[in-house]
């Protein structure tokens, strides 16, 4: 059975000044999918996923999110964000807190825990991401994969209903980045809802049950995963795939 769609965005558009970003985006992401949006830098990737989560404002069409509509003055979109995590390329952690301090600050102050149970939760979930034991320790104290692992963590303790992902490995060093995918491989086989944008093809082809390919803005392509490595349905997402298989 067909789950209910929790991100639906109807002929959405969006401009920074003279800059057309997203064009006619239309894309539903159902409970539970996993989605992953590719395309070459500045097809509109992450000006696309900002919206969904309130962080940009789009200018026409519609945008539904577990059953919110998003204007520009919703008076949800604070709830909204915390029911929608998202993790950047860049980790935004506390420098002057430690890690589990990073983790539960969010908890106690937006969902009103107490510290015995926001410090639970903030452990159950280093657990997750495998670094319960760099609890204590500050963020400048970690490499960067593990610093990215604690801001996947501290999304995670907000206990959100869709997962979102900005190019999360591409601020890493080479080797660090199959630590952060591994635990993105394990997120999305415990049936987060959750919309990646990245370049690694490997776990796309692995998590994905939706690709969605973009460029200048316009989604060029919907396909399973199976289509969209096997046989790509647009001449631009050849190109692409050919460009970034062969590294």
């Amino acid at each position: 059975m067909q789950q209910p769609p929790i991100i639906v965005s109807e002929h959405i558009g969006k401009s920074f000044g003279d800059f057309q970003a997203l064009t006619d985006v239309s894309l539903t992401v159902r409970q539970g999918e996993r989605v992953v949006v590719c395309g070459p830098s500045g097809s509109g990737k992450s000006t696309l996923i900002r919206c969904f989560n309130g962080l940009e404002t789009h200018d026409s069409g519609q945008l539904t999110v577990d059953g919110v509509v998003l204007t520009a003055d919703s008076p949800q979109i604070r709830q909204l964000r915390q029911d929608v995590g998202m993790v950047f390329q860049q980790f935004n952690l506390f420098p002057h807190l430690t890690v589990l301090e990073n983790l539960t600050i969010g908890p106690m102050k937006v969902r009103k825990l107490d510290r015995q149970q926001a410090e639970a939760t903030a452990r159950k979930y280093l657990e997750r991401v495998r670094i319960s034991e760099q609890a204590h320790k500050r963020p400048a104290q970690l490499s960067g994969g593990q610093q990215q692992r604690v801001a996947i963590a501290r999304a995670l303790c907000m206990e959100p209903r869709v997962m979102l992902f900005d190019e999360p490995t591409s601020a890493l060093d080479p080797e660090m980045i199959g630590e952060v995918l591994d635990v993105m491989v394990e997120l999305a086989e415990t049936g987060m809802t959750m919309v990646v944008v990245t370049h690694e093809m490997g776990f796309a082809r692995k998590v994905a049950d939706t690709m969605v390919f973009m460029e200048a803005g316009r989604i060029v392509e919907v396909s399973p995963p199976q289509t969209f490595f096997t046989n790509p349905q647009s001449a631009r997402a050849r190109v692409f795939l050919d460009q970034i298989l062969d590294h």
